[in-house]
């Protein structure tokens, strides 16, 4: 049986261009899509465009692009496009008036096993926690954030040295096909939406958002904890931390790679080294610096800082 469930999807990042390649590559009946309005941007305060309007206007959808999703003028265009579902991928917080208008609903893709990590930035905090497993659920959206009933749930595995970043790309190809399954049940009536308090099992803990406060580095902290948060803030927004050099100027160094050594330390947070290694001595193992940047300076590995730098004249601060 053909879905022909009338879309209109709600997105803006690339995250969200994603699953629409996915509902495109589906053949599924996309009638609009609903972003942020253009923004300036970079030096020249250029107008810029979000991912998924590049997408619609690439492949000749109409894009409605409010400024107040109560806007009366924006919520009656809506009207005109008689969606029978909207898909909401990394978006904003819809009213109700809009939510309730399809006939068939408005469901959400978030990135963790519901209600396990509601709030804004699940893939990094499930790496941040060590978390071997995660996921990814579709959900009808309600009246509070992330709380709606469950419609479809997948379990991705989480190996130990994979980042934010690495997830967050894999989830793109799930997600998608979480989308279009989803839609296509949706289509043929036969969801039957689970109601989150039935997920007893769930641990659900807070994906709130990131702030310099919760991404700097806590030298302090075991090495595996330290590892995680380095690669679940990979690449953005990027752990940190604070060095001091030999002159006595503190530089603000973000931490982008880690690897933990087989190498016991002696818990004295002093850095050593090899021609091509970086190494803090933490309590435990020792702690491998990758992959970092220096403020002001360009990105580069640790071989490649450690050809022009003595860490001996280097020290971490930790307060």
């Amino acid at each position: 049986m053909r879905n022909n469930l009338r879309i209109v999807f709600m997105g803006t990042p690339h995250f969200s261009v994603g699953i629409l390649e996915a509902i495109q590559r589906a053949e599924l009946n996309l009638v609009g899509i609903v972003t942020v309005a253009d923004k300036p941007a970079g030096r020249g305060q250029l107008m810029h465009e979000s991912p998924v309007k590049q997408f619609g206007v690439q492949h000749n959808i109409p894009v409605l692009q409010p400024l107040k999703l109560k806007d009366a003028d924006f919520q009656k265009e809506l009207k005109t496009l008689n969606a029978d579902v909207f898909v909401v991928v990394a978006f904003r917080m819809l009213p109700a008036e809009v939510w309730k208008m399809p006939a068939k609903g408005t469901f959400n893709l978030h990135a963790s096993l519901l209600p396990d990590y509601r709030g804004a930035a699940p893939i990094n905090w499930t790496i941040i926690n060590g978390d071997s497993e995660t996921g990814l659920s579709t959900f009808f959206i309600d009246e509070e954030i992330d709380t709606g009933n469950v419609i479809q749930q997948i379990h991705m595995p989480i190996s130990e040295n994979e980042s934010a970043g690495q997830l967050h790309d894999r989830m793109i190809l799930e997600g998608g096909r979480l989308v279009v399954e989803s839609l296509n049940n949706i289509a043929t009536d036969s969801v039957k939406p689970i109601p989150q308090s039935e997920f007893t099992h769930s641990l659900k803990r807070p994906a709130p958002k990131l702030f310099k406060e919760n991404t700097k580095i806590d030298w302090k902290a075991n090495p595996a904890t330290i590892h995680n948060l380095v690669r679940g803030l990979n690449p953005y927004p990027a752990a940190w931390t604070t060095w001091k050099n030999a002159k006595g100027e503190s530089k603000n160094i973000k931490v982008f790679s880690t690897l933990i050594s087989e190498e016991l330390g002696a818990g004295t947070l002093q850095f050593t080294s090899t021609k091509t290694q970086l190494l803090v001595d933490t309590t435990g193992k020792k702690l491998e610096i990758v992959e970092f940047q220096v403020e002001g300076k360009k990105k580069m590995t640790a071989k490649e800082w450690l050809v022009g730098n003595n860490s001996a004249d280097w020290t971490i601060e930790f307060n």
